[in-house]
């Protein structure tokens, strides 16, 4: 019999078949349908996430085909097919693509999945993957199959399919209560974070993302707070009933353990390096102080981050943060803009008069980017609000009080500009009382992973896009790279990267300018032999043959290549390789 008392054998599992619908659709890229023996609609995703447990009245002739047959459909023009030519919904069909493949239970057909696509993206990753897709759809289902057979002996048989289900995944699963303790984790996750299953037992574990994403997106990176260390991972949170799911992409960063920062503002302050961890702990110790400080590094060292984090840690930090760039602004700009003035102060001047950016900062913090660029007589002018603490608009002939930090940066050696006259000693003075060093990117050795990681993670959101992952080779030659531009420079380039890396494809040497060819590692980092114009799935035989040759142990071999041992044995399948 298919039912068990009226209700088909998916059905009494239907919880576990759901969340398994939700990863499949979100691995593969593709929404994804699961119905029973007799056409009841157990789980779903995009449209078909609706009306569950209801029976199809519509669009069932390919899941009909299927149980009769037992045999797999593959469809890439839906309307084309034959079987498709009676359909009644055919002119209302919005499918492009089709495959279904049975859940056999020994000789029984007890259901159907289905990867189903609605536009032309998807259609194409079903017709480029339809084999690997049928592959990984039908090593899943059959554990579903077994523990259905076996449920009855097993009074927590939910649980048991449900674990077996993310055991049997090649990607690393985090299963979660509500409060965000972890429950399980299968083997490929407990590989990325360097754990045993016990040891999710005695630690703390908390997952935060990198980058606040207004969007949830694919791919997203996440950092994951074990005890005292942190790491970087990418995956996605998915909401399960009772339980939330951390779904781990394949590709992972290559990356140094991140330093435990239990500061969250200090935490956006991107790097580890020796010369920021001392900036670091100075900015904690300078925060509450009302002085001003003088921060001197190259252009494109990131000045207003540190600027703005000194700000949000000190007790302006619900006051304005305003800043300018003293260099962008002609000089007679630049004077109304920092010291507003009055009603018909000159020639164009709003009839309402502007309140100036010192007054708009007034308990709170400005910062005076490029400040070895002003003109002598607005130095003087600001002079006068440093010792004073009180500022007069241009047209004005009163003073107002105000109550400002000043936090100025420069990239110019102040030395040479007071020898030329260029820039007044007493203001220097006035600025420097304390000094802050901002080391060049080139000199914070171990950074570069780190801020790589973040700016990968923050444009993907920016532009919507899945997190791509970065090679070894490519983080390898980025760190090694010389960085004139500094962190700016880094930034543009990985903007850049985003934008044009093919979707599925990872930030390799490939897509790099060719002032980063020299810096190809050679010993350092093991790369693969050139592989021009070869196919992807040439390059994916010759590294599971070299990791064959060097290990001889499939286990091993699979831990190598980061993918479960059920997937190394299709492969091996499929390539014809013993």
């Amino acid at each position: 019999m298919l039912e068990i008392n009226n209700v088909s054998e998916l059905m009494e599992i239907q919880p576990t078949i759901i969340r398994f619908t939700q990863m499949l659709s979100r691995v593969l890229k593709v929404d994804a349908e699961v119905v029973d023996s007799n056409l009841v609609r157990i789980a779903g995703t995009g449209p078909y996430s609706q009306f569950l447990g209801q029976k199809l009245t519509s669009g069932s002739r390919l899941f009909r085909y299927i149980l009769e047959t037992k045999q797999e459909k593959t469809i890439i023009k839906t309307q084309a097919d034959d079987l498709c030519a009676d359909c009644t919904s055919r002119d209302l069909c919005d499918e492009t693509a089709f495959l279904g493949v049975p859940i056999l239970a020994g000789e029984r057909c007890i259901g159907v999945v289905s990867l189903v696509a609605f536009d032309e993206q998807a259609q194409q990753r079903i017709k480029d993957n339809s084999a690997l897709f049928s592959d990984y759809i039908k090593h899943v289902a059959q554990s579903v199959v077994s523990n259905v057979q076996n449920k009855a002996k097993q009074p927590h048989g939910l649980e048991e399919v449900f674990i077996n289900l993310i055991d049997n995944m090649d990607q690393g699963v985090l299963v979660m209560n509500q409060d965000n303790s972890v429950k399980y984790g299968n083997q490929p996750a407990l590989r990325n974070l360097n754990l045993t299953s016990s040891d999710l037992n005695k630690i703390k574990i908390n997952i935060r993302p990198l980058v606040n994403c207004k969007n949830k997106l694919e791919g997203q990176q996440h950092i994951i707070s074990l005890g005292e260390r942190e790491e970087l991972l990418v995956g996605q949170f998915y909401n399960s009933h009772a339980h939330k799911l951390f779904l781990m992409s394949f590709f992972q960063p290559h990356n140094p353990v991140i330093a435990y920062e239990t500061n969250a503002v200090l935490s956006e302050v991107i790097g580890d390096s020796t010369g920021i961890r001392h900036i670091k702990s100075l900015m904690t110790r300078i925060a509450s102080s009302p002085s001003s400080v003088l921060i001197n590094g190259q252009s494109g060292t990131g000045k207003e981050v540190i600027a703005n984090a000194i700000h949000k840690l000190s007790n302006r930090a619900a006051k304005p943060f305003i800043a300018i760039n003293c260099a962008a602004i002609p000089d007679q700009l630049l004077e109304s803009e920092l010291f507003g003035y009055t009603k018909g102060a000159f020639t164009g001047a709003s009839t309402k008069g502007r309140v100036g950016l010192i007054q708009a900062a007034n308990e709170g913090t400005l910062f005076l980017d490029e400040i070895g660029d002003m003109s002598m007589q607005l130095q003087a002018k600001l002079l006068r609000v440093l010792e004073a603490r009180e500022v007069t608009p241009i047209g004005s002939n009163k003073a107002i009080p105000v109550d400002i930090r000043v936090i100025s940066a420069t990239n110019r050696d102040f030395a040479e500009l007071i020898a030329r006259g260029e820039f007044r000693e007493d203001l220097y003075y006035r600025l420097n009382v304390i000094p802050l060093h901002l080391p060049p990117l080139k000199e914070r050795e171990g950074d570069v992973p780190l801020l790589v990681n973040y700016f990968v993670a923050l444009h993907c959101q920016r532009l919507g896009v899945a997190n791509p992952g970065v090679t070894k080779e490519v983080m390898h030659s980025l760190s090694h790279y010389s960085w004139p531009g500094n962190v700016r420079e880094l930034s543009n380039l990985v903007e850049y990267l985003i934008n044009i890396v093919p979707e599925g494809a990872p930030l390799s040497m490939d897509f790099l300018p060719p002032n980063f060819e020299k810096l190809k590692p050679s010993v350092a980092v093991e790369a693969a032999p050139s592989m021009s114009g070869v196919s992807l799935e040439q390059m994916e035989k010759h590294k599971i043959e070299d990791a064959i040759k060097r290990l001889g142990n499939r286990k091993l071999v699979a831990e190598e290549l980061g993918i479960g041992i059920a997937t190394l044995y299709r492969k091996l399948k499929k390539y014809g390789l013993n």
